[in-house]
């Protein structure tokens, strides 16, 4: 059976693709291979765990209140379509390439060793900034506990402050250092620690849900589409890049501000891709992949859609806060101590975000190393816990230390442009794959190909487009230093380069 690489020419191109078969063979090598732990039920977890965060207990009442109202819910309806578009290319991947390392280990395969490496570049970068960033958010909920208790942290301890800009935040410092201590000694450790965290976190959010149904006045759902405001045009680059290029101002409220508010809380529901980087380390990943990672997502959308609709049932939409509006919708109905309960949700709640998001770039970095795109030092697995510690830690110190020096909640819009460009790549691939690769046993295949490919990347680049101009700059910058990183290291180095 011949494959793309095997002829010469193929060898030294940029695009050269690297078999199924090879790759599935790369995972078998003793030094480099990873344990095999994890079942459908741990997938779920990982990815309830890493998808519900800050965004249900903060974005909720913000998006309510600025966009949609009490559509909110609808336009939770819609953000999870767009995801479930991607997430059955992602199983389709996954299942048939069970390999670590998901968006760039799937391009690898489909698009050639140059997209490859691009799509790897910016998952490194985004689940790095992720990480750091709901560190920091951690810490400040952790704080604000603490505060409550009557207990401070020391000003130079607890971040970066705004007066100075200098500090170091120790919490958000200590979490990173202890959650890569928790992935180096073990998957299944991770999945339990995971298993107790979002047992904790799902009760928070039932919790919620429940208790805020009883204080749901049907009057504050009247309208429950306001009427639609359009926004004045802007010219910045804070502005949305379709707005800037075709003179589009994003519509709140109304049926249109149903999709400005999509674009917003869609990403609330990022992480669930990241279950696919833990494809190699899943016992059955052909049947197992896709239920953890279509499980997860729907598990999430019921979740979210209730929520929202009990938020904007308790209290009137243009009444909602936009820092705590849950907790704030408690307060205002007279009920103080489920605003305590949630604050404390989401603190424990945010640890196995952090966790699994730092997971997920271990094992793409993983995967590059075992590829000779980068060090091969760091595809070294442990002898005792099979998990990729060289990688693990090396990240995990770095993004420690970013967390405790930097404030970085501007750069958070670049893990959202990242992750949809994965979704882009991820759809083609899927696509191209059918057409060279026909032969290849797909234990899930995605439905209605290429259609259902094409509408999952014409959705993704929909809410690319309304992301700030400035944040298309900063990706476009990380990108470019990426592919000289990869004309200078990574196309000389490449085991598949050199194989052949």
């Amino acid at each position: 059976m011949s494959t793309q690489h095997d002829s010469g020419p193929r060898r030294n191109s940029m695009f050269r693709t690297k078999t199924v078969e090879q790759s599935i063979q790369d995972t078998e090598e003793p030094e480099h291979a990873l344990r095999k732990s994890l079942s459908a039920l741990d997938l779920t977890v990982f990815g309830v765990g890493v998808i519900i965060g800050t965004g249900i207990f903060v974005l909720t009442g913000a998006v309510a209140k600025d966009n949609a109202g009490p559509a909110t819910a609808l336009a939770f309806v819609a953000a999870g379509i767009v995801c479930a578009l991607a997430a059955v290319c992602y199983a389709e991947f996954a299942s048939t390439v069970p390999v670590a390392g998901s968006a760039y280990t799937f391009s690898y395969a489909s698009l050639g060793e140059l997209p490859a490496w691009i799509i790897g570049w910016d998952l490194v970068l985004e689940f790095a900034l992720a990480t750091a960033v709901v560190a920091v958010g951690w810490s400040g909920y952790v704080q604000s506990l603490l505060d409550n208790a009557g207990w401070h942290m020391p000003d130079s301890l607890a971040g970066t402050n705004e007066e100075t800009g200098f500090g170091f935040d120790l919490l958000a410092f200590l979490l990173v250092l202890l959650l890569t201590g928790i992935l180096v000694l073990g998957m299944k450790l991770s999945a339990r620690v995971t298993a107790v965290v979002v047992a904790i976190k799902v009760a928070v959010v039932l919790i919620v849900i429940i208790a805020g149904a009883f204080f749901i006045d049907s009057k504050n759902y009247s309208p429950f589409i306001p009427k639609a405001q359009e926004q004045p045009a802007g010219a910045g680059l804070d502005s949305p890049l379709i707005q800037l290029m075709f003179g589009y101002a994003p519509t709140n409220f109304g049926v249109m501000g149903i999709f400005t508010a999509a674009s917003v809380v869609f990403f609330a529901f990022i992480g669930f891709d990241i279950v696919a980087t833990a494809a190699e380390e899943t016992k059955m990943p052909q049947r197992d992949m896709p239920r953890g990672i279509l499980g997860s997502l729907i598990i999430c959308t019921v979740l979210y859609v209730a929520v929202s609709i009990v938020v904007t049932g308790m209290q009137h939409y243009t009444r909602l806060t936009v820092d705590a509006p849950l907790a704030d919708a408690f307060k205002a109905t007279g009920h103080p101590f489920y605003a305590g309960v949630i604050s404390f949700g989401a603190a424990v709640g945010l640890t196995t975000v952090c966790m699994i998001l730092l997971l997920g770039q271990t094992r793409v970095f993983f995967a590059m190393s075992r590829d000779g795109l980068l060090p091969r030092f760091f595809s070294r697995v442990h002898p005792k816990f099979r998990t990729p510690y060289r990688s693990t830690v090396l990240l995990g110190v770095v993004i420690a230390i970013v967390a405790g020096f930097t404030s970085i909640e501007e750069l958070a819009s670049l893990v959202n442009i990242g992750t949809l460009f994965a979704f882009v790549v991820v759809a083609i691939g899927v696509v191209i794959l059918r057409r060279t690769r026909p032969d290849l046993h797909r234990a899930f295949r995605t439905p209605l190909v290429p259609w259902l490919p094409a509408l999952s990347v014409l959705a993704s680049l929909w809410l690319m487009l309304n992301l700030p101009a400035e944040t298309w700059l900063r990706f476009a910058i990380w990108m470019a230093v990426g592919v000289v990183v990869y004309f200078l290291y990574g196309r000389r180095n490449s085991r598949l380069g050199k194989s052949g």
